[in-house]
């Protein structure tokens, strides 16, 4: 561990820090209709979206057909990505005659996609055509972010009306998502981009001769070993820049390349690097502050923040530690940090990142339902690995995807207001609210979805041949393959470790299930629970209200999500990354 490294650290959290209100109050003007400078030009385009689909932006609705517009929408564009990837060597900007994509791989990244998962079994530049990147999941990363703000909006309202049955229009909502905050905000991030270097074309991919031939050895089925000299190089280029705007301010993570952003054309500079996880908490950060400001309570916005920051502070040190320690088992290996190496674990990390910046941006896109990886995760230490993993179990509330982080955490918040109520023998409030039975029972089965269908759908893929046939690697590391890829796709987040052979029939299938399981089905009763609260009336706060906006609450809410969240997982967590650990420490290796 350096000082630059934990300079680059706290210079990061306090730009996030300073953009929080400005971009939370925006938003919340923006959801609450009052002016913005950018109404003359955006108010025009808003109505003749409205005219043409025949929405009335006036009609509001109850939480039931706010669900069902939701779902919807998510089922009808699910199926036009489907359909997409199945034709796409039928229809344009195909240059490089990409094949139709199969049939369980086609709906494991239209589920992907269309949820904010963006998990990725496919290598994006041999796989998928400009058209299909363009229109197909470049749209989804706009809509699904879309979505996801919508939702959170719809929260807020629950929380902030008084005896209304309904918590806003699902149509508005995402058109003002997409007008006023997204678009907007990736024309300017795409131009930051290619000054830097990330490509935006629609050429061919290019062919160059090799300086030096290469000799590449690989075997078959049966294990015959063959050996080819390679003297050209294919150099995939493409429209990048459009889509990773909209990859990392949505938090949807998808990659144009294999790669992610370790790639050159993704993510060139240390600038770049810096801007994009900038950009990954950019709009999670700002909703806490939307939510203070349009429920009246500024203060419990900024707990909320103050909660996310301590879980986030507390990852990304440890992610760094552990990186830093290097590889036990290279015994006589210089691995401190010095002016001539970075030193500590180099494995699977860029040199021009190095390990301050591949720890936090691990940290923050798992913190985030991001997702977008400038290194790998399955190269880290077992304690740097199991970071992001845990980050991931946590449920999306450190900062968390576009939206679904504050609903997310919001699920908690209930459940610690509940907790403290119980302690001091009251009816537990939640900002003039009283926090009741049906609450809790939503809040319980959005927080029991998770775990279940993780844990159930891991043991089967390690029990069973069809899922082991894909493990690469034996021992509590493929164990750690296995359990991430469930936990990723469940949460939304979409990042994976390396290792496991996911382009295979079970796998698109059960991981492309997980991706709607985990997004819906969490959904539903989170939109239950804000139709509940905005039918309720204002209860005066008195003097054994817990109040939600102190210190003493951010410490209950951390509490709250480390006990009911992380703990679930901890005895599958202690047969992958700790078991993996001790053995690495004991000088043992798979």
């Amino acid at each position: 561990m350096t000082a630059n490294g934990w300079l680059q650290i706290l210079v990061f959290f306090a730009i996030i820090f300073a953009i929080t209100k400005p971009i939370g109050l925006f938003m919340a003007r923006v959801f609450s209709g009052e002016r913005t400078f950018m109404d003359p030009v955006l108010k025009p385009v808003e109505r003749l979206i409205y005219r043409l689909t025949r929405v009335d932006p006036e009609r509001e609705m109850k939480w039931t057909e706010y669900a069902v517009s939701m779902l919807l929408f998510s089922g009808v564009t699910m199926l036009v990505l489907y359909v997409m990837q199945r034709a796409q060597l039928s229809l344009p900007w195909n240059p490089q005659k990409l094949a139709a994509v199969g049939q369980d791989l086609a709906f494991n990244t239209a589920g992907s996609f269309t949820t904010n998962t963006n998990w990725q079994n496919y290598s994006g530049e041999s796989t998928m055509s400009y058209f299909t990147q363009m229109a197909g999941l470049a749209y989804h990363n706009f809509a699904s972010a879309a979505v996801g703000i919508a939702l959170a909006i719809a929260f807020i309202r629950g929380i902030a009306r008084r005896e209304k049955e309904t918590i806003g229009n699902f149509w508005v909502d995402i058109t003002r998502a997409g007008l006023w905050v997204l678009v907007p905000a990736c024309i300017l991030y795409s131009f930051l981009l290619i000054s830097q270097g990330v490509t935006q074309n629609l050429r061919p991919y290019d062919t160059v001769k090799l300086l030096e031939p290469q000799t590449i050895q690989s075997s078959d089925a049966s294990g015959k070993s063959t050996s080819k000299i390679t003297t050209e190089q294919t150099i995939a280029q493409g429209p990048v820049a459009s889509q990773e705007a909209i990859k990392m301010l949505g938090t949807n993570g998808g990659g144009f390349f294999n790669v992610n952003s370790a790639h050159p054309f993704e993510n060139p500079t240390p600038f770049s690097n810096f801007l994009q996880m900038i950009s990954i908490f950019a709009i999670p950060a700002g909703l806490t502050y939307t939510l203070g400001k349009m429920t009246g309570s500024t203060r419990h916005g900024w707990a909320v923040w103050s909660a996310m920051a301590v879980l986030f502070a507390a990852g990304v040190a440890t992610a760094y530690w552990a990186e830093a320690q290097g590889n036990p088992l290279l015994k006589g290996v210089d691995q401190r940090a010095s002016i001539t190496q970075t030193g500590g674990n180099m494995e699977g990390k860029e040199v021009r990142f190095g390990i301050a910046n591949s720890a936090m941006f691990a940290t923050i896109t798992t913190d985030a339902s991001c997702g977008a990886v400038n290194s790998m995760h399955d190269s880290f230490t077992p304690l740097g690995g199991m970071v992001p993993m845990v980050n991931i179990m946590l449920s999306e509330t450190v900062f968390g995807g576009v939206g679904a982080g504050l609903y997310g955490i919001l699920i908690y918040v209930v459940l610690a207001v509940f907790i403290a109520g119980l302690m001091v023998g009251r009816t537990p409030e939640y900002l003039g609210k009283k926090i009741e039975a049906f609450d809790i029972k939503m809040a319980m089965l959005t927080t029991l979805v998770f775990p279940f269908t993780i844990l159930i759908l891991t043991a089967i893929s390690v029990l069973k041949g069809f899922g082991t046939s894909a493990i690469l690697n034996p021992g509590p590391h493929g164990f750690s393959e296995v359990l991430y890829a469930f936990v990723s796709t469940a949460a939304n987040n979409g990042s994976a470790f390396g290792g496991l052979s996911g382009n295979t029939s079970w796998y698109n299938s059960s991981l492309g299930l997980n991706t709607l399981v985990g997004r819906f089905f969490m959904i539903i009763p989170m939109l239950a629970i804000a139709g509940n609260l905005a039918r309720k009336q204002a209860v005066p706060a008195s003097a054994g209200t817990f109040p939600v906006t102190t210190p003493l609450f951010t410490v209950l809410l951390v509490g709250t999500i480390v006990i009911v969240g992380a703990l679930t997982f901890f005895p599958a967590l202690s047969l992958g990354p700790i078991l993996e650990h001790l053995l690495l420490q004991a000088g043992k290796a798979f």
